[in-house]
């Protein structure tokens, strides 16, 4: 006996209640940081490691005073929008909503300039411009133009006048951008390498003020959502109103978030207690596994607490994973006690604790360092919540190893010994009936998961990562309806932002343009100060055309830019459009109060810089982003003469797009490198290249089965799915490890394979069965979330582990038969 089996020996069997009072102290420290246990849903939690997307998409808001933090409310009475009684309506809705103390200001209907007035032209615009708030205009004269303003239909309001929005702003404050400013400064300037003890003091502190200021607006802005939705009740008898925009998505992710991890953690629960109440029938076998289980957590999400790392929606599921994971090692351990309970009765119960922690050490350490590989892939996908929730359930397996060998022997040895349960003369077990099906049928069960193999394969290659984010919501949640209605009524719901740079800057000290032949009104002259800005004729000619290509695209909802506000003001100025020298006084013609509805949301010339607005229908059938973001791209730089440099495609489709896509290459194509790591850990365990083969053979048809049936089902992969195919190699392995490891052990009884084989299936075939079937039951309980792809995840996972069984109980068996990796038969 080894050192530390010696040392394992005298500290748990000997001192049972030290072990337990050291794990009471441990419990207690983790427990000290639970209540910073906190869940994110931001769109910094969606983006990669190291993308500048989300960077680019904070500057571009804040250079050209747009953002997506607003709510929008739509608002649709029963019969025709524009009469006195649905407009007072309307008015006295807005009106509580502006009054919330969070709320900066509303845009609607109700306030937005008419340009309806006889006497209005490009000089009179700031006199003439009336509004429903303000001025007594007829709604028929209000309903016109509204709708042939070419800025508000599809935005404000639907074209049929039906539907309109309140778009409620929820203004950031500006030390919130400064701390995030200088803690982008700081982090950089550690990368490279250039801070001393004082900048690492200082990065410290902007980092725990800035998290704290996203704390509290994240914790107010979720307490503006709740009122808004209470004011909005309010309302709902008298018109169809929902609710949707950026802020309420991240709040209801959240709310999505803590439902699951509270229902689940809950449900998963109850459906192990009664799993083990049916298995084991022993009190004992149910509250210590529970215990074991529940510490596990416990301790993770102390550490999480410790160590600030929020639970994004993609390890929203890591209480569940560790419940289920936690209790597979449990089970193992209980059915082998229950073994050498049968087999010598008359041991004492310190005797038959020794001999199931002497032989399942090996096996289930095995298995925890395989499923910990699995996730360790996680960790390479380039996106920071993904690479958490690897890192997560790493150390939560080896937590739940640690308290399965020191916790659970603990416990057993304090708790009665539970009563023996004698099994039935003559009955043989479930498993042992795949064992005579092997036995007899070997040949069909290697052709049968051949063909498998071969669709695994074509389904595999219909997979893809496009799918609708309204479709991530159930139909009947406000988050779906909401987001449906504006995305159909009012313009599309997915933000994109196509920024143009001028290139062509003036250098200092060049001549007068008015001395040469060119027109600096219409050109791009070789100098003078007119050259350095977008209002010439021919620049503002070349985002022309980029906003037409844009708004011609199916895939596009509503497209705003400089050339909205021109149209405008050419339907102001007699439907003429303007001349060159009126282009180039646009800047000073408009009224400061409309600069930051028609000007500043679209040029930024400190800048140089253009933006056009653009907002994807999201329910579009087939819609491709990856392709839509390549082909606009190609057809500025290629069809219409713009330099790569010079466009930048931002916002939340981009960031969105990336972070799938990301997760497609890191997760698809390195399965073969998690493979290819694992069949290097069956090397070093069982020093076998054929046990090694053999072994890994049904985990890839396990692993494989659940991503081509979501191919042919036509299931993209998600942020949540993507990781079924990790988590069941992880999981799927340990049924392999434990088959192999106790066919080696049986085989060297008699030497016959076929005997081992039905022993096998009787013995640890059943410990299989019941952990497979505790891991179904619990992923079960997910089908009940509003979030779709934690039902898919449920499921697929499900699904996966079933057929890691059906393979650990057919195909490997078979292959070992057909093989035999153990030397051979005895004659």
């Amino acid at each position: 006996m080894s050192v530390l089996s010696k040392f394992y020996d005298r500290l748990v069997f000997g001192h049972p209640w030290l072990v337990l009072a050291l794990f009471a102290v441990v419990l207690v420290v983790a427990s000290l940081k639970l209540h910073q246990f906190e869940l994110d849903a931001s769109a910094e939690s969606l983006v990669l490691e190291n993308d500048t997307a989300l960077e680019n998409y904070r500057t571009v808001n804040q250079r050209f005073d747009a953002s997506d933090d607003f709510l929008v409310v739509t608002y649709r009475p029963p019969g025709e929008l524009f009469t006195q009684e649905a407009i007072s309506t309307l008015r006295s809705l807005r009106d509580e909503l502006a009054a919330l103390e969070a709320v900066g200001s509303t845009n609607s209907i109700l306030n937005v300039p008419l340009l309806h007035s006889p006497d209005l032209t490009l000089d009179t615009v700031e006199s003439e411009i009336l509004t429903l708030d303000q001025n007594d205009v007829p709604l028929e004269t209000a309903r016109q133009s509204l709708l042939s303003n070419p800025l508000y239909p599809n935005l404000l309001i639907s074209e049929d006048a039906g539907t309109t929005a309140i778009q409620v702003n929820l203004p950031t404050p500006e030390k919130y951008f400064d701390l995030l400013s200088r803690r982008n400064e700081l982090r950089e300037r550690q990368q490279a390498g250039e801070l001393d003890e004082n900048g690492r003091q200082e990065l410290e502190q902007v980092s725990a003020e800035f998290s704290d200021l996203s704390a509290r607006e994240e914790a107010e802005r979720a307490e503006t959502i709740a009122t808004v939705r209470a004011i909005l009740d309010d309302y709902r008898d008298r018109a169809e109103i929902h609710l949707g925009g950026v802020p309420m998505i991240a709040a209801d992710m959240i709310r999505f978030i803590e439902n699951d991890l509270s229902t689940f953690g809950v449900g998963v629960l109850i459906f192990l207690l009664l799993t083990l109440i049916v298995i084991f029938r022993r009190w004992q076998w149910v509250v210590v596994p529970l215990l074991c289980c529940g510490f596990t957590v416990w301790l993770v999400a102390g550490y999480l607490g410790w160590m600030q790392w929020p639970v994004t929606v993609i390890s929203s599921n890591f209480v569940s994973l560790l419940l289920i994971m936690t209790l597979s090692l449990t089970i193992h351990l209980i059915v082998r006690y229950r073994e050498y309970q049968q087999s010598d009765p008359e041991a004492s119960q310190h005797q038959h604790l020794r001999d199931t922690v002497t032989a399942m050490v090996r096996p289930c350490l095995y298995m925890a360092l395989t499923t910990m590989v699995a996730f360790g892939s996680l960790t390479f996908s380039g996106i920071r919540p993904v690479i958490d929730f690897g890192w997560m359930m790493t150390l939560g397996l080896a937590l739940a190893f640690l308290i399965s060998f020191l916790v659970f022997p603990v416990l057993v040895l304090l708790l009665p010994e539970p009563a023996m349960r004698q099994s039935a003369p003559g009955k043989q077990p479930l498993t042992d009936v795949f064992a005579g099906i092997t036995e007899r049928f070997g040949g069909t069960v290697l052709t049968g998961s051949l063909i498998l193999a071969v669709l695994c394969v074509m389904g595999m290659a219909k997979l893809s990562v496009e799918n609708s984010f309204i479709d991530y919501f159930k139909s009947d949640t406000e988050i779906h309806q909401g987001m449906l209605v504006i995305d159909q009524k009012l313009g599309g719901t997915m933000p994109l932002d196509i920024v143009i740079t001028d290139l062509q800057r003036p250098e200092e000290g060049q001549g007068d343009p008015f001395a040469s032949d060119c027109d600096p009104f219409v050109q791009d002259c070789e100098g003078g100060d007119l050259r350095d800005t977008w209002f010439t004729w021919e620049k503002l000619e070349r985002l022309e055309k980029v906003h037409n290509y844009l708004d011609g695209l199916s895939e596009t909802g509503k497209v705003l830019s400089v050339t909205t506000t021109l149209r405008l003001l050419a339907q102001v100025n007699n439907d003429e459009p303007l001349d060159a020298m009126e282009v180039a006084f646009v800047p000073k013609m408009l009224p400061e109060d409309l600069r930051p509805i028609l000007l500043t949301p679209y040029i930024n010339e400190e800048h140089h810089q253009a933006r056009i607005g653009v907002r994807l229908i999201d329910s579009l059938p087939g819609l491709d982003r990856n392709a839509l973001l390549d082909q606009i791209r190609t057809h500025l730089t290629d069809e219409l003469d713009f330099k790569d440099e010079q466009v930048m495609l931002t916002g939340m489709t981009v960031m969105y797009n990336n972070m799938l896509q990301s997760l497609f290459d890191s997760q698809i194509r390195t399965l073969g490198v998690v493979f290819l790591a694992i069949t290097i850990m069956f090397l070093v365990l069982f020093r076998s290249l054929k046990l090694a083969l053999i072994g890994i053979a049904p985990n890839l048809l396990a692993a494989g089965s659940v991503l081509g049936l979501m191919g042919w089902m036509g299931i993209p992969l998600d942020m949540m799915t993507i990781t079924v195919a990790s988590i069941t190699v992880g999981i799927a392995v340990d049924d392999t490890i434990h088959y192999i490891h106790r066919f080696r052990e049986e085989f060297g009884r008699d030497r016959d394979y076929f005997a081992t084989m039905h022993r096998c299936h009787q013995t640890i075939g059943r410990a299989m069965t019941y952990t497979t079937l505790t891991i179904m039951i619990g992923f079960s309980i997910l089908v009940l979330s509003n979030f779709i792809p934690t039902i898919y995840f449920g499921l697929f996972t499900g699904f996966a582990m079933f057929m890691a069984l059906m393979g650990a109980l057919t195909l490997l068996p078979r292959l070992i038969l057909l093989v035999k990796p153990f030397g051979p038969a005895r004659a």
